[in-house]
């Protein structure tokens, strides 16, 4: 497969250097370990990952409760994340996915020009089975006791109706029901903007943004996924799902009777597309997929899709546009933040709606500077971070 946008990794100029959110140029790997207990009923979890700021394991014997907040960075203001509800078989598991997460929550939240870090929390649990109103509950103290450094919202395994819940002990909570005063559910703004992402890509790899006659192969149709496929059949394409739930299977295709559906996703990455997109947990993107990968394209709504950091260049040597998911994915956020200031859809939609051109502005700089689309948009998201961080050196007058 010949490849148009990047040239191979040995040639890749070091062109883009790592920026600190303090403004200082940091090589890659640097650790910062800014620990900070914020109330005693938190139990504090040290060293975090690198460049971490605070990570806090919050317990409660009595609902069950074993969860995992990770801050990031709030360089540009309270970090902003959801809640991943999930059966992590340890907690060293669910730890390393959390900080994992929350990075990735720095970088999409400054790429999506928000005024909010990165955060985010996993709850160690079954959802269907270790849900309670109590445990919920108990989950938003612990927030509140963060004094909204952490403001919460959706994610894997937890619901609007869930955070309604969180939100009678905490007012930092996003995410919640239009009843409740909230937006609704996010993950329909998120697969909107997995929608721009592919729009872009698409006019980066075969030169029109239009979907029309591409076939777009979806991992997970729970939620992003299940949107996503009605917008590319709106579009003109044509859809062909996975999922590990039959009965997600059946949803879409109750709504979609014209997809086609694979047994997993094994098979569908060896399937003939245009595009792929992973919309499920993340580290879909393995050094054995990209092996068997046929399609051109990966843009999708998963978090953290790459299983490693190498795989972008692998991604980049076989010819494969990759959309970075922080990028792309960002609808979801967008709509919570905007909740945050009292919801206004129109508003959110058109702030989505930029991912188009932010996909665009990083698929630029990869090329400009001869590096993959991942190292373009970190360097981006840094360079926010450490512009905005360096104003705390602005003195204003308090009153």
């Amino acid at each position: 497969m010949a490849r148009t946008d990047h040239p191979p990794a040995a040639a890749r100029a070091t062109a883009l250097p790592r920026v600190s959110a303090a403004g200082r140029s940091v090589a890659p790997g640097t650790r910062t370990e800014v620990i900070v207990a914020s109330s005693p009923a938190t139990t504090v979890l040290g060293p975090g990952g690198p460049g971490h700021e605070q990570v806090v394991l919050c317990q409660d014997r009595s609902s069950g409760l074993r969860a995992i907040v990770a801050l990031h960075s709030t360089a540009l203001g309270p970090g902003l994340g959801g809640t991943r509800f999930h059966p992590y078989p340890s907690e060293d598991a669910a730890l390393a996915d959390v900080l994992d997460l929350s990075r990735g929550m720095s970088y999409k939240n400054a790429l999506a020009g928000l005024d909010h870090g990165g955060g985010k929390a996993v709850i160690i649990g079954d959802p269907r089975r270790d849900k309670t109103e109590a445990l919920l509950r108990a989950y938003g103290r612990f927030v509140q006791s963060l004094g909204g450094r952490y403001v919460t919202a959706c994610d894997v395994g937890t619901y609007v109706e869930d955070m309604d819940v969180v939100a009678r002990e905490t007012r930092f909570v996003t995410g919640r029901s239009e009843h409740s005063g909230g937006a609704g559910d996010s993950s329909v703004l998120t697969a909107y903007g997995v929608l721009q992402g592919l729009r872009a890509s698409a006019e980066r790899a075969w030169g029109s943004a239009s979907l029309a006659g591409r076939t777009v192969g979806v991992a997970g149709v729970g939620k992003v996924g299940r949107h996503l496929v009605g917008h590319l059949v709106a579009e003109g394409a044509r859809a062909v799902v996975t999922d590990v739930d039959a009965g997600a299977v059946q949803r879409v295709l109750a709504a979609h009777p014209g997809v086609e559906v694979v047994p997993d996703a094994a098979a569908l990455v060896r399937a003939d597309l245009d595009a792929y997109a992973p919309c499920a947990l993340g580290g879909a993107l393995t050094d054995e997929v990209v092996e068997v990968l046929r399609a051109r394209v990966v843009c999708g709504g998963a978090n953290n899709q790459l299983a490693h950091p190498g795989v972008a260049d692998a991604l980049a040597e076989r010819g494969v546009l990759y959309a970075p998911d922080f990028v792309v994915n960002a609808g979801g956020v967008i709509q919570v933040a905007d909740e945050v200031d009292g919801p206004v859809p129109e508003r959110a939609r058109e702030r989505a709606g930029r991912i188009f051109a932010t996909t665009q502005r990083v698929f630029a700089v990869a090329q400009e500077h001869a590096t993959t689309p991942v190292a373009a948009a970190e360097h981006l998201a840094e360079e926010r971070m450490a512009g905005v961080a360096r104003l705390r050196d602005v003195w204003l007058p308090r009153g």
